[in-house]
């Protein structure tokens, strides 16, 4: 199974690079069910692949200049102390509940990108709309933090739509700065679980770059098809697996 696990890993990456998000999700539902990790390892593993691989996608957003770093400074702060508070509270919180949890971000994702695809980067045509009040984007920035450090989800679908609606920031832009602020609370959530939890570094480390690798193979072949009906068939598919996480939590 750990061999399936890394074949996945490069599906997970080239899903992130034909998308420019959203792969990340599967990458705890893998370490859990294929790889046979326990909850409380899954997550600070699955925020060192998804910090790691967006990180990569920022950079190629940033020479294309569709990073927003004001916006993305306007919900960082808040967004790294929420993350860093939900590593250092999953250590409290028992393994089945973080699952049922997951499984409800996963339905709520799938959600998003079957609904409301422009408000998921579907587009890059849309105007930007009004910034809202910083209290608002500060108190979302925290909550999606906390989500990203409590389950190990980068929170991509949750920041683009935020962005567009609450940041001001055009649908263009809003992935590529989705992706600096999943850099940032992955980054805190991860330090959060350090001390807390054992991290098997040899299988993360492979698993993040064959992610990478599939990144590169998904960016390459993203002008081969349609981003609307990629995003159809991966929502259909990621619903599918939270209603399997929700149903039977290990």
């Amino acid at each position: 199974m750990t061999y399936l696990g890394y074949v996945l890993a490069v599906l997970i990456g080239i899903s992130l690079g034909l998308l420019g998000g959203g792969g990340s999700i599967l990458t705890v539902p893998v370490l859990i069910y294929v790889m046979q990790y326990p909850m409380k390892e899954a997550v600070p593993m699955s925020l060192l692949v998804v910090g790691l691989t967006s990180a990569f996608g920022v950079a190629s957003h940033h020479r294309k200049g569709n990073v927003r770093w004001d916006a993305a400074l306007a919900f960082g702060p808040t967004a790294v102390l929420g993350a860093f508070m939900g590593g250092r509270l999953a250590v409290l919180v028992s393994g089945r509940l973080q699952l049922v949890i997951f499984a409800v971000l996963m339905l709520a994702a799938a959600t998003s990108m079957l609904i409301g695809p422009g408000l998921w980067g579907g587009t890059d045509s849309a105007e930007p709309t009004g910034r809202r009040p910083m209290p608002v984007t500060a108190l979302l920035g925290g909550a999606v933090g906390l989500l990203t450090g409590l389950v190990g989800v980068g929170g991509g679908f949750m920041y683009v739509p935020a962005l567009v609606l609450l940041g001001g920031v055009a649908m263009k832009q809003a992935v590529g700065t989705s992706l600096a602020l999943i850099v940032m609370s992955s980054a805190a959530g991860f330090v959060g679980h350090m001390g807390q939890v054992s991290i098997d570094w040899a299988v993360a480390g492979l698993f993040c770059g064959l992610a990478i690798v599939g990144v590169v193979i998904g960016s390459a072949l993203v002008k081969r098809f349609s981003p609307t009906g990629l995003r159809r068939g991966f929502a259909i598919l990621v619903l599918a697996m939270g209603l399997l996480v929700l149903l039977k939590p290990r």
